[in-house]
């Protein structure tokens, strides 16, 4: 997946439903995003790597 994990997503026909914000559990923000197409849902969560530079992006199957 590229940098931008949410842009590739839109851009495959995936529609944003919600979006949240929170400190995680390594005390780093974290923005989570439910995505949905076709009656498919998934979760996207992207945060800063602890070290280094980038983000670190999982996608959950909901």
């Amino acid at each position: 997946m590229s940098d931008k994990p949410l842009s590739d997503l839109v851009r495959q026909g995936w529609e944003v439903v919600q979006y949240s914000a929170s400190i995680g559990d390594m005390g780093v923000l974290e923005h989570c995003v439910l995505v949905r197409r076709k009656g498919e849902h998934k979760i996207v969560r992207v945060r800063s790597k602890m070290l280094g530079k980038g983000a670190v992006v999982e996608e959950l199957d909901v």
